[in-house]
Formats: structure tokens, C-alpha cells, sequence
């Protein structure tokens, strides 16, 4: 289960998935996952499947973090109510 291709494969269907549900979650997975399988197919990393798991599950997370602070929350996509609507 450690050939880097099938890593990068399953990067693929994750970034397709964020096609389907955006919100930087699978896009962070996808790019860790991809990270892993370029580190294995190069050699940089040969630790067992457990370990590797547990790199993955870590590397998303920062992922996620750098994409959400570059690039992000569009104007307009959080509203910050003011006023209650039952305020007479």
C-alpha cells in the first residue's frame, strides 16, 4: 500500500471531490496525500504505513491552515448580523 502511485491517485479523487463540496477541507488531504506519494516515489520516505498515516493526517491539517490563510474568505461569504430582525 506504500507505491506512491496509488497515493497520488487518491490525491486525484480528493481534488475532484472538492469539485463537489468546497471548502478547502479535501483540497487539504488531496495535497497532503500528494505530497506523500511524490516523498514516496522519490525515496525521501520510507517509514511503514502507520507512520505515514499519521504524517498524512498532519500535513493536511497545516495544509488546510496555509490555504484557509492565503487565500482565505471571500468578501460577502461570512455575514455578521448587527441587528436582530425581531428588534423593534
Amino acid at each position: 500500500m506504500l507505491n506512491g502511485w496509488y497515493w497520488l491517485i487518491a490525491s486525484l479523487i480528493l481534488a475532484a471531490l472538492e469539485l463537489a463540496a468546497p471548502g478547502w477541507i479535501f483540497l487539504g488531504i488531496a495535497g497532503a496525500v500528494a505530497v506523500m506519494g511524490l516523498a514516496l516515489l522519490s525515496g525521501l520516505w520510507t517509514a511503514g504505513l502507520p507512520l505515514t498515516l499519521v504524517v498524512a493526517a498532519i500535513l493536511s491539517g497545516v495544509i488546510w491552515l496555509l490555504l484557509r490563510r492565503l487565500i482565505g474568505v471571500r468578501e460577502g461569504q461570512v455575514r455578521i448580523w448587527d441587528r436582530d430582525i425581531n428588534d423593534n
